[in-house]
């Protein structure tokens, strides 16, 4: 049996098809009635799945990495993972501006179901496409660039429009990042002093359980000299995992104590090399606009004796706004409340209703690849009904309307 990377879900889909190259790719989506695009299946939920369909994986597809060093991009295979393209670029003097806290999925597959890292000024990873090159369901390989009439809708895709083989992202200049934690942060500090928090560093993650009297962990991910204090949170005498307060040792996580090293050994919390978080684990996650950010905090926090028993970690963190149809962050910036459960699924399940619904005041939405319970509105998503437009367009005979996205998408 095919499972997802968490365990949590055994795939209804009948096959997985493996093509090694571009024209098999096209040949097998044109053959195939239904079907979904599989990455390194970091999802919780059945959006890479269809039942009695297939899932196509196109890791075994032979893609370079090509750098243009004049226009600062880079072209990348859709099955590329972050942890893979990060060390090219760095050798060759480039980076990323952002990345999510682990290096391990696919570019595709991240950029698809609008993945991000931290930072009030950083835009989630699907912001630095500026082309992006998919099969669609009638076997033809469709390519856009930024400005195209349809490139916003295309590029967070929820794997309804395509299997995406090829994309261009932007690069900037290599750079350094030092990683500080500090622990014990007031709760007050956070409520009123949030803007200065998020301003305290490139990158920022607070992490809680939404129970405890203060807020256990931040994390500051700092280009150039680093912050020694923090509103009243003290230095972190050693390295922490987000779920420290759960017993897990730090020794998977990126190094911290203000140690100077390449942004892509910093801006991920988990080092490619080892099982990123905590493994065993169920992942939800919701986005409220950056200007309800205490409100929303406020809400959770009356959920949390609730929430506590079945937290590992919750983690805070913020992003930049973008034009992009169905990211998290269309039309404002946002703030990320994430959550790392453990692994007690109908648990988790009865809860996330009462989390949903005292968010719902603030136009919440839910990461498209994690645990959610009420479908997506166009109240709270107003590009909806354009995505869905494009997606009848691309993919009129349903090819890749499965569950999910019927659910999910109308």
């Amino acid at each position: 049996m095919e499972r997802n990377w968490a365990g949590n879900r055994v795939y209804a889909a009948e096959r997985i098809l493996r093509p090694r190259t571009p024209d098999e790719v096209c040949e097998m989506v044109a053959a195939t009635a239904r079907i979904k695009p599989l990455g390194t299946r970091h999802c919780f939920n059945d959006i890479a799945d269809f039942e009695g369909g297939a899932q196509i994986d196109i890791s075994g597809l032979a893609t370079s990495m090509e750098i243009d060093s004049a226009a600062s991009t880079v072209t990348v295979g859709g099955a590329t993972r972050y942890g893979e393209l990060a060390p090219v670029l760095h050798a060759e003097g480039f980076a990323l501006a952002n990345l999510a806290s682990l290096p391990h999925c696919t570019i595709a597959g991240s950029v698809a179901t609008g993945t991000h890292g931290s930072g009030r000024r950083n835009q989630g990873l699907a912001s630095a496409v500026s082309r992006i090159e998919l099969v669609t369901a009638d076997g033809q390989l469709r390519a856009y660039t930024r400005g195209d009439r349809d490139f916003a809708g295309v590029v967070v895709n929820v794997g309804a429009l395509g299997v995406v083989t090829r994309l261009d992202l932007d690069l900037v200049p290599a750079f350094e990042v030092r990683q500080n934690v500090f622990d014990g942060l007031p709760w007050d500090a956070l409520l009123t002093r949030f803007d200065d928090i998020q301003d305290a560093a490139y990158s920022v993650s607070a992490f809680t359980n939404w129970a405890n009297d203060t807020v256990d962990q931040v994390w500051l991910k700092s280009v150039g000299e680093p912050r020694t204090d923090l509103f009243g949170a003290r230095p972190a005498h050693g390295p922490r995992h987000p779920a420290h307060a759960a017993g897990v040792p730090a020794d998977n996580c990126t190094e911290q104590l203000g140690v100077p090293g390449p942004w892509h050994e910093r801006l991920p919390h988990f080092r490619l090399g080892f099982t990123p978080s905590t493994g065993d684990e169920l992942q939800s996650e919701y986005f409220v606009p950056y200007r309800h950010a205490a409100e929303a905090f406020e809400a959770l926090r009356e959920l949390g004796p609730r929430i506590a028993p079945l937290v590992l970690c919750s983690e805070i963190r913020t992003i930049a706004g973008d034009d992009l149809w169905l990211s998290p962050a269309h039309g404002g910036d946002r703030v990320a409340l994430h959550f790392t459960w453990h692994p007690r699924q109908d648990e988790v399940e009865a809860l996330l209703p009462a989390i949903e619904e005292r968010l719902a005041p603030f136009g919440v939405r839910a990461h498209w690849g994690k645990l959610f319970h009420h479908s997506p509105t166009d109240e709270a998503w107003p590009a909806l009904g354009r995505f869905r437009e494009l997606r009848n367009r691309l993919d009129p005979n349903g090819a890749f309307r499965s569950p999910y996205v019927t659910r999910n998408i109308g």
